[in-house]
Parts: structure tokens; C-alpha cells; sequence
């Protein structure tokens, strides 16, 4: 069995933020297995693409084990099933709504997971692309995930992780 590197951010604007990431932290330990290997500090920043409560940010990285039989599209899809039901349990109803342009709209939230890195893998799918398109032009990504990158990582996706 492979190991790889995913990394994740993590995000909260509604009820007890703090409560709201730690727990999510728990249940992804939970779901994968095996506790996160690294696990930035936390972050407090405006809502970014609507007006909005603030939120606490965070990233965490997990080394998760790939059984072989799966191409690493399919596990990393599998990963965002494990979180999508994470984020249901803990409070998150929405699906991803688009206006009338066919853009994202950005909504209130008690947590949100994204998928940021699985390895140096590029994914792209219906319903996930890593690297995360919009770590760019995130700091409340950015900034914690400098704190936990390992150099491998900074040295493979310099443009998305300078500052």
C-alpha cells in the first residue's frame, strides 16, 4: 500500500467555530483511521465572496493509505465522500449554488472541508479539482497551510504557496 500526503483546509463561521473544527479534526481522524499528522493554528479572517460572519481557519495534513487497487482519483473522490458526510453530520445542508452567471455563491457556514493537495496529483473532475483551484487567492488557506507544507510540497507548487 502507497502513503500520501493529502492536505485539507477547514473552515467555520457559525456556532461554537472552535468546537466546529476540532471536531471536524476528530471525525476525519476517525473516518481515515489515523490521527492528522500536522495541524496548523488557527486562523480568524473575513468571510471571503459574500458578507458573512467571521470565520476560524485552519489546514491539517493526513498521510492516508491508497490500497493499490485504486487509481489516486478514485481514492481522493472517496476522501471527498468521507468529508462531504462530515461536513453533513456536523450541520452543513447546501450543496454548491451558482447565480444566474453560473458562479459560485458563497453562503454562511458551520463547517466547510476542502480538499487543498493528495500527493502531487492533478485532479480534475465534476466534482473536485486538486489542486484546489483557489488556494491562490485565499490567505485564510495560504497562510495556515505555510505553517504545516512540507518543503516537498512548497518546492512542487511554488506559485501557489508564495506569499
Amino acid at each position: 500500500m502507497e502513503r500520501v500526503d493529502v492536505y485539507f483546509s477547514l473552515g467555520s463561521n457559525m456556532g461554537d467555530r472552535e468546537d466546529m473544527l476540532e471536531t471536524a479534526v476528530v471525525m476525519m481522524n476517525d473516518a481515515f483511521g489515523t490521527r492528522a499528522r500536522k495541524v496548523s493554528r488557527t486562523i480568524e479572517t473575513k468571510s471571503w465572496g459574500f458578507s458573512g460572519a467571521d470565520f476560524l481557519n485552519n489546514c491539517v495534513m493526513y498521510r492516508l493509505k491508497r490500497m493499490n487497487a485504486l487509481t489516486p482519483s478514485e481514492h481522493a473522490h472517496r476522501i471527498l465522500e468521507q468529508v462531504k458526510r462530515i461536513e453533513r453530520i456536523l450541520g452543513r445542508a447546501e450543496e454548491a449554488l451558482t447565480d444566474k452567471e453560473g458562479r459560485r455563491e458563497y453562503h454562511d457556514r458551520p463547517i466547510d472541508i476542502d480538499i487543498l493537495f493528495y500527493g502531487k496529483e492533478s485532479i480534475s473532475s465534476d466534482k473536485l479539482t486538486i489542486p484546489h483551484p483557489l488556494i491562490s487567492e485565499r490567505d485564510f488557506v495560504k497562510v495556515p497551510l505555510r505553517e504545516i507544507a512540507s518543503p516537498e510540497l512548497c518546492k512542487t507548487y511554488p506559485y501557489i504557496l508564495e506569499k
